[in-house]
């Protein structure tokens, strides 16, 4: 390769062009800025995670890995982890377009984490609990053996350390690779959120986007107390599947948090920034004044 051809590819590698209407021709360095997938516009990613990675043009909310969600709860510096290690085999010898370990392989390389969930002790506002993130990086946050294990394990925590439970949720489903042995977690993740309602214990969900399937169907929507963030897509079956089966259109919105709000189906749609002082308003109602009171 010759030296003006490095330079061309290096600049091909740091630079993206970016489309829209406000910044045609433009070419964004990356890391530097990020394009909002609402409202089009170009964002400066200090800017960005200053406002807790929300849109400040159009208040779009960007995902958010399981480690950012979960520093966005927790008390500084009071964030233990607990089974890091835990993660997925191929107990079926999986093979679609690619066999299931590659899959694996990929997600653990692509998100540097060893399943979906990340979870452990912390404290929110001075009340000890145990707090949780899923990532969607990982194959969609899907619900397998791991994942539910870890969920399961959660809550056994909570519950044998009387701490309540503040679990924030974003997946696409099962993990259809694990086939029963994927779908039996709803009956385990829902077992365990069980034991600790029996304890007196609360649990808080947060709703992000997209919560959907399996997860939706079992410990997502069983918490004393449902939240959402804006514009998240919540549901069992996607928009695209149910109109086939009723051969209806579905109504504009159908299945966002502001629908579900409306319904009664969650409690409470509350932007990113306001949730941990929300979140530690509800843990002074259900677990007590927090340390110190």
């Amino acid at each position: 390769m010759s030296i003006s051809d490095w330079f061309k590819a290096r600049e091909a590698r740091r630079y993206t062009s970016v489309e829209g209407e406000r910044s045609v021709g433009a070419e964004v360095p990356d890391g530097v800025w990020s394009k909002c997938s609402s409202c089009k516009r170009i964002v400066y990613e200090g800017q960005l995670i200053e406002n807790v990675r929300v849109c400040p043009h159009c208040g779009h909310h960007f995902d958010l890995t399981a480690h950012e969600r979960v520093a966005l709860f927790a008390d500084s510096g009071s964030f233990e982890e607990f089974d890091a290690g835990v993660g997925s085999t191929d107990p079926l010898g999986f093979v679609a377009a690619k066999p299931y370990t590659e899959s694996l392989e990929s997600a653990r390389d692509r998100s540097g984490l060893p399943e979906g969930i990340v979870f452990g002790r912390a404290t929110v506002g001075g009340h000890p609990v145990v707090l949780g993130a899923m990532d969607f990086r990982f194959i969609g946050a899907s619900m397998g053996s791991a994942v539910g294990e870890k969920v399961a394990r959660a809550f056994e925590l909570a519950t044998r350390e009387r701490r309540a439970v503040v679990l924030s949720t974003a997946s696409g489903g099962a993990r259809m690779q694990e086939g029963m042995l994927s779908l039996m977690q709803m009956a385990k993740t829902s077992a365990a959120v069980r034991r600790l309602a029996e304890a007196r214990l609360p649990y808080i969900a947060v709703l992000t986007n997209p919560t959907m399937g399996g997860v939706t169907a079992s410990f997502a929507v069983l918490a004393d107390v449902i939240l959402s963030e804006p514009g998240a897509l919540v549901g069992f079956a996607g928009p695209r599947v149910i109109e086939q089966t009723i051969k209806q259109h579905l109504p504009k919105g159908f299945q966002s948090s502001e629908s579900l709000l409306e319904h009664g189906m969650i409690d409470d749609v509350v932007p990113r920034g306001q949730l941990p002082a929300r979140v530690t308003v509800l843990l002074d109602y259900l677990a007590g004044g927090g340390e110190g009171s």
